[in-house]
């Protein structure tokens, strides 16, 4: 069966390897369609931290059952997502329920070889069955669950303002999935050309261009109350340092953005705010359930702005990660 590999940074390889065997409680799967993410870049970049090679990269998989033990569920044709976070079930945050930051946890596609193959096994318990939804929706609920755990983390309400520093294909998915629970929303961002496709293609109103004027700007559209919540999603320390100056006091700050190193605040500025501080790392089960009931209501044919079949995909890959060429979400088809 073909597959894609990583074998080092800047270098990626399409080969043929053995298909693989189930074992009892795992499920083969075809894949037929893979999202690229900024995670897969970023390996290929080779600036992704914690990140060894080779690699077989991908962790936004929609695929069908091929074969699944007698007593599953599970059928062949049936149509499943991923959860590509691997946990270890008994670790202290695995017992409260936040299988997403797992101490033993293994990223499907970054701790161990991923999706960019036609066929792969994995555990029953990560797959979620997704009858009615097309493979290119099925491939973005992982993007989208994660912008769905920090708004459920932040606890954003209706009657919240909100602020999305970063419009990429993580902070778009806060955005819109935020706007859809009723939040006020702006979105930040340096790039003009990513403003615009998020006020054009994704409706969001308020779009402020990061700069000297930003805050004020905030300020302008809130009322002078600036933001409730403010979200990073650009994994840029300037940016993340910068963040609480966008938030309300009394406000909630999230950091989904992942930077690889210090942060630095200043603390009388963030104290006088009351400031909570979050993280958001990946997703729960909950999260992609959540996203699948609104999946309907999420503009999946604007988000995914590139596609490419298998034979055309190494060259593609090396094309989207130019900025020129306007990536928001890229994608593979296995079946093309």
């Amino acid at each position: 069966m073909k597959y894609i590999v990583c074998e080092k940074p800047g270098s990626l390889v399409l080969g043929d390897m053995e298909e693989p065997q189930r074992a009892k409680g795992e499920v083969l799967l075809r894949v037929n369609k893979i999202g690229v993410c900024g995670t897969d870049l970023h390996a290929y970049g080779g600036n992704q931290p914690f990140f060894t090679y080779p690699r077989v990269l991908g962790h936004e998989i929609a695929s069908e059952v091929l074969e699944a033990d007698e007593s599953s569920p599970l059928r062949p044709g049936d149509k499943v997502a991923v959860i590509p976070y691997l946990h270890c079930g008994t670790c202290v945050a695995c017992r409260k329920g936040k299988t997403n930051c797992c101490r033993n946890i293994r990223v499907f596609g970054v701790h161990t070889d991923g999706g960019m193959k036609e066929k792969i096994v994995l555990p029953e318990a990560f797959l979620i069955p997704v009858p009615g939804l097309t493979d290119k929706q099925i491939a973005v609920l992982e993007p989208l669950a994660i912008g769905a755990h920090a708004i459920r983390r932040a606890e954003v309400t209706d009657r919240d303002s909100v602020v999305v520093v970063g419009c990429g294909p993580i902070g778009i998915g806060i955005l819109k999935l935020a706007k859809l629970r009723g939040a006020d929303v702006i979105a930040i961002d340096t790039n003009e050309q990513r403003l615009q496709f998020v006020k054009e293609r994704i409706g969001i109103d308020k779009i402020v261009k990061a700069g000297e004027n930003a805050v004020a700007e905030v300020a302008a559209l809130t009322d002078d109350d600036l933001a409730d919540v403010v979200f990073d999603a650009t994994g840029n320390k300037r940016a993340m340092e910068a963040g609480t100056d966008y938030m309300a006091h009394g406000g909630r700050y999230a950091l989904v953005g992942l930077f690889n190193g210090e942060l630095e605040f200043t603390h009388p500025r963030i104290h006088a705010k009351e400031t909570t501080l979050l993280c958001c790392r990946n997703a729960t089960p909950e999260d992609f359930e959540h996203v699948i009931s609104v999946i309907g209501d999420f503009p999946v044919n604007e988000y995914v702005t590139h596609e490419s079949g298998l034979k055309d995909a190494i060259a593609n890959f090396e094309k989207w990660t130019d900025p020129a060429e306007g990536v928001i979400k890229g994608m593979i088809d296995f079946n093309n």
